[in-house]
């Protein structure tokens, strides 16, 4: 999915080291009918490290079973409390599926608008923020030229190969892959 992204960021002195060591960009786009459940992950994500976050995400869902905006909004506060969930992250997951349910946010079309009218869509919901609406954009719907500058991990990567900011306009149109290349630096460090 992403030669034309890696044949062209090969070139480049950070990222084709990058390129030639971890291989292909794993990233691949999600299915119009996740949309929904990759919010709430991302939610359920916000703030902890990865293992915690997939433990708390994993009870959810046995919780929820099918992650809808029904069932969200069927289950009880505390029971979400109890997978570990904050009683902020509670609101957010709720104040999402009734947008959701209201067609506020309307998710199945988020595929269809421009990057920045993703995140203005994305950002009506408690808790979603700019950072999270470019996960979604690199994530679920695979844009090509998203470089998330708040993320720790992204300005971890950037400073330890010593790569200043005007280079990573050169990146574009592929953020998003080089973004990858970058987070995938930072295994085993």
């Amino acid at each position: 999915m992403w030669e034309k992204a890696e044949g062209f960021l090969s070139k480049d002195k950070y990222i084709g080291p990058l390129v030639k060591k971890y291989g292909p960009c794993g990233i691949k786009p999600t299915s119009k009918s996740r949309y929904f459940e990759s919010l709430v992950e991302t939610i359920c994500s916000q703030q902890l490290s990865g293992k915690a976050a997939k433990t708390i995400f994993g009870r959810v869902k046995t919780l929820l079973g099918v992650i809808n905006f029904e069932n969200v909004l069927n289950a009880k506060d505390q029971k979400l409390r109890d997978c570990g969930l904050s009683w902020q992250k509670v609101k957010y997951v709720k104040d999402l599926a009734i947008k959701v349910k209201n067609e506020e946010l309307r998710i199945n079309n988020l595929d269809k608008l421009e990057d920045e009218e993703v995140i203005n869509e994305l950002i009506k919901v408690k808790g979603i923020g700019r950072w999270s609406a470019e996960m979604i954009l690199m994530f679920d719907l695979a844009r090509p030229d998203i470089l998330p500058k708040d993320d720790l991990g992204i300005n971890k990567a950037i400073k330890n190969l010593k790569i200043k900011q005007k280079d990573t306009e050169k990146w574009r149109p592929y953020r998003t892959v080089a973004s990858w290349y970058l987070w995938r630096s930072l295994e085993n460090n």
